[in-house]
This record gives structure tokens, C-alpha cells and sequence, in this order.
């Protein structure tokens, strides 16, 4: 009988431990290693030189305090356990590859993005508003990002608001600008989501125009016939935009992502024609103006790579289509970034 008592004693303790390891508590944490290694579960003891940890996955073990990266609490709104895997809600997960959707930066959580033609860097001052500044290698021109998170009941529904504000800078003097403003709505988490969006874009490059004024000329005696053609003042290209963007996870550290904007703007041709007789009183030229419908649209699909919780790499295969006036054009543009979290 006293056996049988310290038999179904020592079930009761590995049971107890069992249940241990597998329930989420309130003392949990992340502990993330120099190799990139996560961890989650509860600190049972910490003597200054190694930790005795009771992980999630594979029990009770012990870890050197100088391979020890981090430890933050375990947040069920923070983090997340899909298929054994460790997923956060970092920066790199509220960007595709222009476009950005309506999840929002944890404060603090700021990143830069280094890009073929240049840098970015964003800064979150408060869990629903970041900042940021995209340039080239040049610095110029020069782009305000902003953009503000409006999450819902549904965490798996946010809406957003992002503006893009920039200059020329030096390489036309700052006489050019541009502008972009739009709302968004993201459905889904932070490994898999997809966002619809729709803005207002404008740009002024800020050189003189070079198209003719619409209206009727006549000659000039006193020029020997020639008409004089005034040119049109230098005027605002504008174009309704719309984007579609979505990310998958695809394995471990992998991430299929899409990115697609479309802009809907208007092409103005000028013709000209004479009338009458040259080098005459009634010699005139009629200037008039056909509007045409100018789409240009960005396709960028790609892969990202996490490597770690702070650093992500990725790739697209974007091309460029460009049709106006019945006359279609398309040209490929590979781009390759790396995310860095600070």
C-alpha cells in the first residue's frame, strides 16, 4: 500500500508538471538568443550566470545568460504561437513594400528600410502614429511619411490613414512637389492580411511647360507672318490612386507578399492647326486640347525573409505598365530592400 501511495504521488507530480508547460500564465515570457533561438515559457530560477527556463515546447532546460539577447513579458496581444512557431507584432509586419496597411506600430518600435535607391526610416511616437523620411542615395528629392492606425473591436479589422508629402529638393532647386493621401482598411493578422486602399495623388515637378495654350492665334504683320504661340502656365498633374497589397506566411521565416498601386490620371495632347493663306491678314492656327485617360500601375510581387525579430530581408519582381491614348508600354523593375528594427 505505501508504494501504491508514492506511486499515484509521483503521477500526480509529473501531471501537475505537465500542465505547467502547456498553460499560458501571467509570468511567461519571450526569451530571444544571440542565434536568433526563441524561447517562451516561465524563469524558475536565475543564479547571474545560467537560467532554469520551463519552455513551452520541450520542458525544462538551461540557458547561458551570455547568449541571452532579450526577455520581455509573453502578451497575448503581442505575441503569438502558430503551428510551434514564434511571431510578433513587430514594424516589418505593417509594411509590404511601398505600401504600408493599417496595423500599427507599437511605440518605440521604430525601423529603417534601406532600399536600392535609398533609405527610409520610420518612428512610432505613440501606438497609433508614425513618422518617417524616404530619400535616395542623393538626398533628393525627399519624402514626409505619416501615417495614423484606427483599430477596431475585430483585431483582425483596422482602419488607417497615410500621407506622403515631398520636394524636389536641390536637383530642381525645391521648385518641385508631391503629394500623396489615402485611407486603407487591413483585413486579417500580422502573418497573413491583405489591404484595400484609395487616395488622392498630385505632383509638380516644378519645370516650365512645354505644351501650347488652347485658343485661336492670328499673325502679326509685323512679324512676317509667324503666329506666336503662347505655352501653358506650368500646371498640377493630379490622379486618383488605388492599391491592393497582402502578405502569407509560407514557411518558417518566409513570407509571400503582393504589392499593386494604380494610378488613374489624365494625359492632355495638343494639336495645332493653320488656317488661311501664309504671310496674310486672315493666317491663323487653332490650338485645342484632347484629354486622355493616362494608367500607370506598379506590380510587385516578392518574398521577405525574417531573420530574426529585428532584421528581414526581402525582394520583388515589380514591373511598371504605362497606357495612354491606345499606346501600352511595360518595363520590369527588380527591387530588393533590408529591414532593420532600432
Amino acid at each position: 500500500m505505501k508504494y501504491l501511495y508514492i506511486s499515484l504521488l509521483l503521477s500526480l507530480c509529473s501531471f501537475s508538471g505537465f500542465s505547467q508547460e502547456t498553460t499560458v500564465n501571467d509570468s511567461m515570457v519571450v526569451i530571444t538568443m544571440h542565434n536568433g533561438d526563441i524561447r517562451i515559457g516561465n524563469i524558475l530560477s536565475d543564479d547571474g550566470r545560467e537560467i532554469l527556463f520551463l519552455s513551452k515546447d520541450v520542458g525544462k532546460i538551461y540557458l547561458r545568460k551570455e547568449n541571452v539577447k532579450s526577455i520581455v513579458p509573453y502578451k497575448s496581444e503581442d505575441f503569438q504561437i502558430v503551428d510551434g512557431e514564434y511571431r510578433s507584432t513587430g514594424p516589418f509586419t505593417t509594411r509590404y513594400y511601398f505600401t504600408t496597411n493599417a496595423l500599427p506600430i507599437k511605440k518605440k518600435e521604430n525601423y529603417a528600410m534601406v532600399n536600392l535607391y535609398g533609405p527610409e526610416v520610420h518612428f512610432a511616437t505613440s501606438d497609433r502614429f508614425s513618422v518617417g523620411l524616404m530619400t535616395t542615395w542623393i538626398a533628393s528629392p525627399m519624402m514626409l511619411a505619416m501615417k495614423y492606425s484606427i483599430p477596431t473591436k475585430n483585431p483582425k479589422v483596422n482602419y488607417g490613414l497615410g500621407t506622403l508629402i515631398g520636394t524636389t529638393g536641390y536637383l530642381n532647386q525645391f521648385r518641385g512637389y508631391a503629394g500623396l493621401h489615402w485611407g486603407m482598411v487591413t483585413i486579417g493578422d500580422r502573418s497573413s492580411n491583405f489591404t484595400l486602399s484609395g487616395g488622392f495623388s498630385y505632383i509638380d515637378a516644378g519645370f516650365n511647360n512645354t505644351d501650347p495654350k488652347p485658343g485661336t492665334y492670328y499673325a502679326s504683320q509685323s512679324t512676317n507672318g509667324y503666329i506666336d504661340i503662347p505655352y501653358q502656365p506650368r500646371s498640377v498633374a493630379t490622379a486618383p490612386v488605388i492599391g491592393l497589397a497582402g502578405i502569407t506566411k509560407i514557411g518558417k521565416k518566409a513570407s509571400f507578399f503582393f504589392d499593386a498601386m494604380v494610378f488613374l490620371g489624365q494625359n492632355k495632347r495638343t494639336s495645332v492647326e493653320y488656317f488661311g493663306n501664309y504671310n496674310s491678314p486672315n493666317y491663323y492656327a487653332v490650338v485645342s486640347e484632347d484629354p486622355n485617360l493616362h494608367v500607370v500601375a506598379f506590380f510587385m510581387p516578392g518574398i521577405r525573409f525574417s531573420k530574426s525579430e529585428d532584421r528581414a530581408f526581402q525582394f520583388a519582381a515589380a514591373g511598371v505598365i504605362s497606357s495612354r491614348a491606345g499606346n501600352t508600354r511595360s518595363f520590369p523593375i527588380p527591387m530588393c530592400s533590408w529591414f532593420f528594427k532600432f
